[in-house]
């Protein structure tokens, strides 16, 4: 049997922003350009995804330039070992695949390169819990909708759930509110009123949460 995830993978502030940068499709400056309009919007991690090996590049250039602002990213898409072989020599932190693969669990485990495997089901979210995995991937999180999150929260309190899949910063608060720990967005980062709405929707957050804070004190 695979042996366990390490517990520390996504220790818990590790997604300390509700938001984390998804792009696909994009070339290296393309991508490092919607890249720094979602740091400058104040999200820390972004996600580039590798389907094809022609997109390892965009991986590459977005790994860099994180580099010099200590934030992680991670590659997207990962649905066969041998794609994290490309993931670890692009300087990816992380993997991010839209399904759970047992194999692609197995050698990311080996590797020790955390892995956020994506569920649609109760089943797969016990898979995934018997090989010590907490932060999953709801996706497609616009199909599964915020109900199925509630749903799932009940019989799994310790799941945390990242949303992506189809999702928009006009939608991510009422995913938040169902019990998602983080959105994917995508789209919003194409324009910098798009982030400049992300940047103004994290603040409301932030502010949402302190008051949380204040009243659990």
């Amino acid at each position: 049997m695979t042996p366990k995830a390490p517990t520390d993978w996504f220790h818990e502030d590790f997604f300390r922003v509700p938001v984390i940068a998804v792009l696909r499709g994009l070339s290296p400056d393309e991508a490092v350009r919607r890249a720094t309009r979602a740091w400058d919007a104040g999200v820390e991690h972004v996600e580039v995804t590798i389907e094809t090996p022609d997109a390892v590049p965009s991986l590459a250039a977005v790994a860099s330039a994180a580099t010099e602002r200590g934030v992680a990213v991670g590659a997207g898409t990962i649905i066969d070992p041998e794609q994290l072989v490309a993931a670890t020599a692009a300087n990816a932190s992380f993997t991010v695949s839209p399904g759970l693969d047992d194999a692609v669990v197995a050698e990311s485990i080996r590797r020790g390169l955390p892995h956020l495997p994506g569920v649609a089901t109760a089943s797969e979210i016990l898979r995934a819990r018997a090989y010590g995995l907490s932060w999953l991937k709801a996706f497609p999180a616009s199909v599964l909708g915020p109900d199925w999150v509630k749903a799932m929260k009940g019989p799994f309190p310790g799941t945390q759930f990242v949303a992506t899949g189809g999702m928009s910063v006009a939608t991510a608060s009422t995913y938040l509110a169902a019990g998602v720990s983080v959105v994917g967005l995508s789209s919003d980062f194409a324009s910098d009123e798009g982030a400049v709405a992300v940047r103004e929707f994290l603040g409301a957050a932030a502010e949402t949460a302190d008051r949380g804070a204040l009243r659990r004190a």
